[in-house]
């Protein structure tokens, strides 16, 4: 190792292995913790080998380090295979590597398993900060490889030299990322991700299980729409319905009652058109605008008008071209569904609840009046909207919110809105999704996080169908008609929005600038990028009159020739206008004064074979000849040359020339 280690300067061997550090650093929040600082323990041992170089393990520490960590590596993931098993065994071998650099073939094996352990970042997050990350990283590793092989460089050239080369691949990397085939493999060859848990709404709901996410501003999804967009108090983005109750906790209806629907609904008013890209989940929910009128064939309805996606990919991004109106009628019901939307546990309805129904007029008058009623009750009788409601009775906790307590999130008001309607015999049920969002203003698209989650109630009436209401715009108009200051929301613990004024004020300070633009540039990332599969590959390539495969791969192979060519023609243009190198100046004298002796240089012939050739000729100056090839040879290719080599060169070529026209020359060599 020795050998190795005098072969290049520290700050090389530093400049590498904090490259790889910085590689493997982003896997913290990915691998397990046993197997990272096993990682960490063997890079901090390399370091200190370039300082203290005697502390190079020997084979039989090798051997037995390379036993500990597969063993944990197995123990860790149950296994080799899989995403997190894989990424965890490339960077164990890249950090087992470098305690055994041997060769220079070693170093720069090292690097190229630094890139692919750069690669398997993306296999966790794709978003824009890890890819400019990563890039970063990348250039570090490239200048650190152009030092290796030019170490006489300065650092400022080094760069110089990784830009070039990253600039030169940038329209091919274009091309081929636009053009070439995306073939997408079977859900079943992919590799196995350890799908870890995502907060976002449950397929069950209990008073008070969205306050959770009322602190959260993780993104859920966004909107961009051609046309019009529907005010905030129409924003209600469709999520599960909750038929189903033991008094407690709500539940959708068994599968046989939720059959793809089939009685067509009728629209009116105004249709909107967008596209709603949805972050990875870990359920096959869409989020549309209340109600879907048109949707991709991959999406299904079905009788609870919330939609699906059929396909295997609720863990990856996914973009839908849909038209809503918020103007709807539903079809009629059938009676078992009537049924499952007026049931109520029998111990449910005690006294105290019934006098509360008996003085709203449940069941006397017309649901619409009584509707009236429940509402007015909510606004007049001191109920409050909180995220920090006070914790109920598990035997009933409807009775004790509308009887004691008073104060809940929207989940309490939508679940006990439904339990008054049902016990005066109005067939109604739970809905959950997502309300509101805020405009970016500079990407022209609508955002909606965790934080907008909310819960509403629907009722039947003859004649109308399901009609929404919202019993939490009863007690907080606000929470439908101003966005949600959601950054406040999270600092304080307290439910905030932004009203007019404090969205002018917010759009002019930079901050907020900045954060909307970041969303926007992330926005084109992820729908352009990362988002660019089969299907928008066809659509985009359609565009441009580029209709099948044959097509796609002549436009392939014709803008690759195109490029190589004028990549060709302006590395040789380059290299001819390149200034040459003092070494090979001196070198091309020494070339031509041997020329004129009758023994030219051959084309494609070496320094040492040509200065082999002119010792047999000239034995005379064999020795002054072995020492001009050694000392070009040496400036030219070796990375250390010895001090002063450039000048004994010149002074040997000198010396060389004026025993040519001195006339103590060897004679011509005759033809």
């Amino acid at each position: 190792m020795t050998s190795i280690h005098a072969h290049y300067h520290r700050r090389q061997w530093l400049g590498l292995l904090l490259g790889i550090g910085l590689i493997a650093a982003p896997h913290i929040q990915h691998l397990p913790p046993l197997l990272l600082a096993f990682a960490a323990l063997i890079w901090v041992w390399r370091v200190l080998i370039v300082f203290w170089p005697g502390g190079q393990p020997g084979r039989v520490v090798l051997l037995l380090l390379t036993l500990a960590g597969l063993a944990l590596l197995i123990s860790q993931h149950h296994g080799i295979f899989g995403r997190d098993a894989g990424t965890g065994l490339f960077l164990m071998a890249l950090m087992l590597k470098l305690m055994e650099l041997q060769r220079e073939r070693d170093v720069f094996l090292v690097v190229v398993l630094a890139f692919i352990v750069a690669a398997t970042q993306f296999l966790f997050d794709q978003s824009l900060w890890m890819g400019l990350y990563i890039i970063t990283v990348c250039v570090l590793l490239l200048t650190v490889l152009s030092s290796l092989n030019h170490a006489r460089q300065p650092l400022f050239r080094q760069l110089r030299t990784t830009g070039l080369i990253l600039l030169q691949a940038v329209p091919l990397t274009v091309v081929l990322f636009v053009l070439f085939p995306r073939l997408e493999a079977p859900r079943w060859m992919l590799l196995q991700q350890d799908r870890s848990a995502r907060t976002g709404l449950s397929d069950s709901m209990e008073p008070g299980s969205i306050t959770n996410l009322g602190l959260s501003d993780e993104l859920v999804f966004r909107v961009r729409f051609e046309g019009p967009i529907p005010p905030m108090r129409e924003r209600y983005w469709r999520g599960p319905v909750f038929s189903r109750t033991d008094g407690k906790r709500w539940t959708q209806l068994p599968l046989p009652f939720q059959q793809s629907i089939h009685q067509p609904l009728r629209f009116q008013g105004v249709a909107y058109r967008y596209t709603l890209m949805m972050e990875p989940q870990d359920k096959p929910w869409v989020f549309a605008l209340d109600m879907p009128a048109q949707y991709p064939s991959a999406l299904t309805m079905k009788s609870t008008y919330q939609l699906y996606d059929s396909r295997d990919l609720a863990d990856q991004r996914q973009e839908y071209q849909l038209i809503s109106y918020s103007n709807y009628q539903t079809p009629g019901i059938s009676e078992r569904e009537r049924r499952a939307n007026l049931y109520l546990p029998g111990h449910q309805l005690d006294g105290e609840l019934a006098l509360l129904i008996q003085r709203l007029q449940g069941g006397v008058v017309a649901p619409e009046r009584y509707i009236g009623n429940v509402l007015n009750h909510f606004r007049e009788q001191q109920f409050y909207y909180t995220l920090t409601p006070p914790a109920l009775d598990d035997d009933n906790p409807i009775k004790t919110f509308l009887l004691t307590t008073r104060m809940g999130f929207c989940s309490h008001y939508a679940a006990a809105f439904v339990y008054l309607m049902r016990a005066a015999g109005v067939p109604a049920r739970v809905v959950t999704g997502y309300q509101g969002g805020v405009m970016n203003d500079v990407g022209g698209f609508l955002e909606v996080r965790q934080a907008n989650a909310h819960a509403w109630s629907e009722v039947w009436l003859e004649g109308r169908g399901w009609v929404r209401y919202d019993p939490t715009a009863a007690i907080a108009p606000e929470r439908v008609e101003q966005a949600l200051d959601i950054d406040r929301q999270i600092a304080t613990g307290a439910i905030s929005y932004l009203d007019i004024d404090e969205r002018i004020v917010q759009g002019l300070g930079w901050l907020a600038q900045a954060r909307q633009l970041w969303g926007s540039v992330d926005y084109t990332w992820q729908r352009w990028i990362i988002n660019y599969r089969s299907a928008s590959q066809e659509q985009l390539l359609a565009r441009w009159g580029i209709a099948d495969l044959r097509a796609m791969l002549v436009w392939l192979g014709g803008l690759l020739l195109l490029f190589t060519l004028l990549l060709t023609a302006a590395l040789l243009w380059r290299g001819r206008r390149q200034p040459v190198a003092s070494e090979v100046k001196y070198y091309q004298q020494f070339c031509a004064h041997c020329a004129r002796l009758g023994a030219p240089r051959r084309i494609g012939e070496g320094p040492w074979d040509y200065g082999q050739r002119l010792q047999r000729q000239f034995p005379e100056q064999a020795k002054a000849i072995a020492a001009i090839s050694e000392a070009f040879v040496a400036l030219r290719y070796h990375r250390e040359p010895a001090p002063g080599s450039l000048r004994r060169l010149r002074q040997q070529v000198k010396q060389f020339r004026g025993a040519v026209y001195s006339g103590s020359a060897p004679p011509r060599v005759a033809h």
